[in-house]
Parts: C-alpha cells; sequence; structure tokens
C-alpha cells in the first residue's frame, strides 16, 4: 500500500512538526524523547486540560490543543500509548497550583501510562485528577468498555471549563458526568492499514464490521455490505439502545475513521437524519475527521445527553480548528429565482424543419451507447449521453417550437441546451446557436450565422480546427454550407473533418491536450463523430 512518508519510525515526528505551522502550539524542547504538544497562550493560573494516546488517530490529540479544549497532548507512535515520563512531561510543563485533569481513554497502556505519571506527579506536591472515557457500547455493558471519539465531548467541555475557571475537583465532575451520558459506536467497510506496511485484510468485499475499535481491532459483528441507509440503521439501533435518556436531546459527533470520502460522509449524514435517533439531535461536530483510526474506510457516531450546563460549555467558542459544532437541522432552503422560460417564442409550422429536429434529436437518443464506448477510449465515457439528453428534450418540445423563424428556433435552441444538456459540449452548442441566432437576426443567411457561432464556441471554448474537437467536423460542414453547397457536400466535410481526428495525437487546447499518443490514435473525437454522423444522417432527408 503505498503511502506519503519517508522513514516509517519518523513519521509521528513529522507530522507533528507540520501541525505546529500552528502559531499557538509548540512542542516541548526534549521532542522526539517526549512528544508533548502545548498551547503557547496557556494560563498556569487555570485547571490544565491534558490527554493524549497513540497517534493516527488525527487530528486527535494534538489538533485538539488551543483555548477551550485541551492545554496539552502527549503522542504515542502510531496506536501506542505514550510513556510514562511523557506524561510526566506534561503535567509538569503545564500544571500550576489550580491542578491538571487527565482525560484517559480506556485502553491499557494508557491507563497504566497515565496512571502512574499522575501518582508521581501527586508524589511531587501537584493536584492531579483523572477520568478514563469508556463511551463505546458496541460490546455492551458487562466488559470494560473502549474509548473512541466521544472523548472528544470531554475534551471540549472540561476545557471550556478550565477557560472559565473552575476548580479541579468541579471539572473532574462534571468530565465524569459527560462521560456518563456519552455513547458511540463505529461501522467500517475495511480495517486500517499501518503505513509503509503491506496491507492485510479479514472481510471479504461483500463484508462490513460493526462495533470495532479505533485501533482497528475486530467488531462485535460482521454484517453484510448493503446501502447506506440499511448500514446506518444497523449502527443506529445498536445506539439507540444504549440512550442515557430516551426522552433526552442530544448533541452528536459524526466521525470519519479516516478515508470514508467527504461526499460519502455528507450523504451519511443524510442517511442518518432519515432515522428515528436523528429527531434526538440538537447538534452535530463534523461530519469530519476527528478521531480517526489511520485510513479507515468507516465512521462513528457519538451522542452526549445534554444538560443545561453541559450545553452551555459545549456552545462556547474553542479554539482549534477542527472542532466545528453547528444546530442539526432539517435542510434549508430558499426561494429559487424565476428563470427566463426556454419557450419564448410561439410555436410555428414548417415540415421540413419540423424533419430535420425530430431526426437530428431522434438520431441523437439512438447512438447514446455508441458514443459513450467511443468516448470511454479517450474521455470519461459520458459523451454519448449529453447528447441524447440534448436529443431528449428536443423530442419533447418539438410541437412548441417556432419551427418556420430561423432565429427564433436557433436562439430557442440554444437556450434549451443551456437548461437541460450537460458538460462542455451541451454549453458549448449552446453558445453556437445562441451567436448563431443572434447573427441570422442581424443578417438571414444559415451559413454565415452558424459560422458566426461557430466563432463565438471558438471564443469562448479556446479550441480551433485542428485540435480534435467537434469542431474539426463542424467547420468543414459550416463552411460548404456558407458557400451553397448541399447537405449532401456538407456531410461528406463532415465526415471528413471528424476522421481527420483519428491522426491528432498532439493537442494544446480541449480534453485530448491530456492524453497520450497511445490513448488518441486510430480514434476518432466523440464530438466530431457525433456532429458527422447528424450530417450524415440528415443528408438524407
Amino acid at each position: 500500500m503505498k503511502s506519503f512518508i519517508n522513514k516509517t519510525d519518523q513519521i509521528v515526528n513529522e507530522a507533528i512538526d507540520g501541525l505546529l505551522t500552528n502559531p499557538l502550539l509548540a512542542k516541548l524542547d526534549r521532542f522526539p524523547e517526549v512528544r508533548v504538544v502545548v498551547r503557547k497562550d496557556r494560563d498556569p493560573s487555570k485547571v490544565a486540560i491534558i490527554s493524549g494516546g497513540g497517534s493516527g488517530h488525527e487530528p486527535a490529540h494534538a489538533g485538539f490543543v488551543g483555548a477551550g479544549m485541551l492545554t496539552a497532548a502527549v503522542c504515542g507512535d502510531i496506536f501506542a500509548s505514550p510513556s510514562v515520563d511523557a506524561v510526566l512531561s506534561a503535567i509538569l510543563a503545564t500544571t500550576g497550583p489550580a491542578g491538571c485533569l487527565l482525560i484517559i481513554k480506556n485502553y491499557t497502556g494508557d491507563r497504566l501510562n497515565f496512571g502512574l505519571a499522575a501518582e508521581q506527579a501527586r508524589t511531587l506536591g501537584l493536584q492531579v485528577r483523572t477520568v478514563t472515557v469508556d463511551d463505546d457500547i458496541a460490546l455492551g455493558t458487562a466488559v470494560k468498555r473502549r474509548g473512541l471519539a466521544g472523548t472528544l465531548f470531554v475534551h471540549k467541555i472540561a476545557g471550556q471549563l478550565a477557560e472559565a475557571g473552575y476548580a479541579l475537583d468541579d471539572i473532574a465532575t462534571i468530565a465524569q458526568q459527560v462521560i456518563d451520558q456519552t455513547i458511540s459506536i463505529g461501522l467500517s467497510l475495511t480495517e486500517c492499514q499501518h503505513l509503509g506496511h503491506p496491507p492485510t485484510t479479514r472481510l471479504k468485499e461483500d463484508q462490513v464490521e460493526l462495533g470495532l475499535g479505533i485501533h482497528g481491532e475486530p467488531g462485535i459483528e460482521v454484517i453484510p455490505y448493503a446501502a447506506a441507509d440499511q448500514l446506518m440503521d444497523i449502527a443506529v439501533n445498536k445506539l439507540a439502545a444504549y440512550l442515557p435518556d430516551t426522552n433526552g436531546r442530544y448533541a452528536m459527533i459524526f466521525n470519519n475513521m479516516g478515508s470514508v470520502s467527504p461526499i460519502e460522509m455528507s450523504l451519511l449524514v443524510n442517511s442518518f437524519r432519515k432515522t428515528a435517533l436523528a429527531a434526538k439531535v440538537d447538534y452535530i461536530v463534523g461530519p469530519a475527521a476527528l478521531m480517526s483510526s489511520i485510513n479507515m474506510s468507516g465512521f462513528s457516531i457519538s451522542l452526549l445527553l445534554l444538560t443545561p450546563a453541559i450545553e452551555q460549555a459545549l456552545l462556547a467558542p474553542a479554539a482549534p480548528a477542527a472542532w466545528q459544532l453547528h444546530p442539526f437541522k432539517a435542510p434549508a432552503t430558499v426561494a429559487s429565482p424565476e428563470l427566463p422560460s426556454t419557450l419564448l417564442h410561439a410555436p410555428s409550422a414548417n415540415s421540413r424543419t419540423a424533419a430535420l429536429i425530430a431526426t437530428t434529436a431522434g438520431l441523437l437518443v439512438e447512438i447514446e451507447a455508441a458514443i459513450n464506448s467511443l468516448d470511454a477510449k479517450v474521455g470519461d465515457g459520458d459523451a454519448g449521453s449529453t447528447f441524447a439528453l440534448a436529443g431528449k428534450r428536443l423530442l419533447a418540445v418539438q410541437d412548441q417550437l417556432p419551427l418556420n423563424e430561423t432565429g427564433d428556433l436557433l436562439l430557442t435552441i440554444g437556450r434549451i441546451l443551456a437548461r437541460e444538456a450537460g458538460g462542455s459540449s451541451g454549453v458549448l452548442l449552446s453558445i453556437l446557436f445562441t451567436a448563431a441566432g443572434n447573427a441570422y437576426t442581424q443578417q438571414p443567411d444559415l451559413g454565415a450565422a452558424l459560422l458566426a457561432g461557430l466563432q463565438k464556441v471558438k471564443d469562448y471554448g479556446g479550441a480551433k480546427k485542428g485540435n480534435r474537437t467537434m469542431i474539426d467536423a463542424l467547420e468543414p460542414a459550416f463552411e460548404a454550407l456558407a458557400s451553397g453547397a448541399t447537405l449532401s457536400v456538407a456531410a461528406q466535410a463532415a465526415r471528413a473533418g471528424a476522421d481527420s481526428t483519428k491522426d491528432i495525437v498532439q493537442t494544446t487546447s480541449g480534453r485530448s491536450s491530456y492524453l497520450s499518443e497511445e490513448v488518441l490514435r486510430n480514434i476518432p473525437d466523440p464530438g466530431a463523430e457525433v456532429i458527422a454522423r447528424v450530417f450524415e444522417k440528415i443528408a438524407t432527408l
């Protein structure tokens, strides 16, 4: 598996140095012997809030150091607890007479190392309290539950209380209340892959894991892969069974475990919105990577039962950019402006023009698959669909077109293509017909008007004849029409132009400029091929 790394034993050190481009953060100068990230602007008269653990969960934990959250974060190796000396260094560097609170996730290594450091600090006369986060409900309540992304709720509320000047015992009491009222569940399509190591997998392509840990530990259950809504229902139903108060209001952390794309995360939020549990949620943090598992393709949901004091602390501002809380509401809408109608002119009859429109539109629909197949060889495989969409729209309104007024018809087709056709081809053809319509109203010469429209396409699109675009077929065909030639002659010119694109393998404009000679050779440009086929078809009428 390829990763952006230099040396595997330097990943954490280099990542921390990258984080420290933030001017409000610093590292202890015993780095990397101890990896501790601290606030530059910490107030020694206030309670210090310290957390940490293994790296690989970024932005947790160092990404949440800042006003209103953590005073310091202690960073271990990837998925490994930091040393006792590192934790003690963080305590000694940040703790004044007000004391410090250690927020520990419920893993053996963290409990031992943070706990021993706390004991040593107390021996030195410092006030130290600890709380242990165990928000994972996957394994039920009969076992020691793991700490997941719900830990961030504790960071935020304890950090805000410290910022407000609360005493250590009061902060610890409320932090424990937050822990008691927080639940989390995770679901993933893949395990995480360790950076710089060969990939491994325990899941099949049709399997998903429910209730797995943030270090890639196996989940409580392997379930069949399904649609996002179905998977969300499974996760939410599991979570809902452990709600601290079925009538309460909640804040939610919607966490990306590492490699779920932003569009999928937004889709998953929408899947959650469809569940019954969504009606109980007032605030959301995310969707974002908040406590990740390197590159796991999964998500976790954490819910915190709100009280007035907890809600007030959650809503207070915090400096870390990774913390973004906002109300969780239904999608908002605002009134859309009224767009001008595409059909501004009264319909009129002309049998010859009607046949041309129907034949052309029908052909565009008919050749959709063939042009998509051709486009897949040199593009993204949707050119046929773009032209077919235009054809379908023209067929739908053919009885409403001003068929006997050429200038109005050209302008109308331009508006239809602008509104209905997608991709660059649709927009360029819209420009062509709109400019041609404007030109025709000034001088009623169809061939000259089409050439004027084509010139606008060149001006806006930047391509010209020889750049392997539909212009290679359009220009010779329009020139033939402008010279008074028949449709048959124009069709021959369009075909010759389209065929010439098979030999154009080096261009400086258009999408073909991004492709190699090997890809382009002997393949006609799909847009030019469509134009040639259209002219050949209408020439038979």
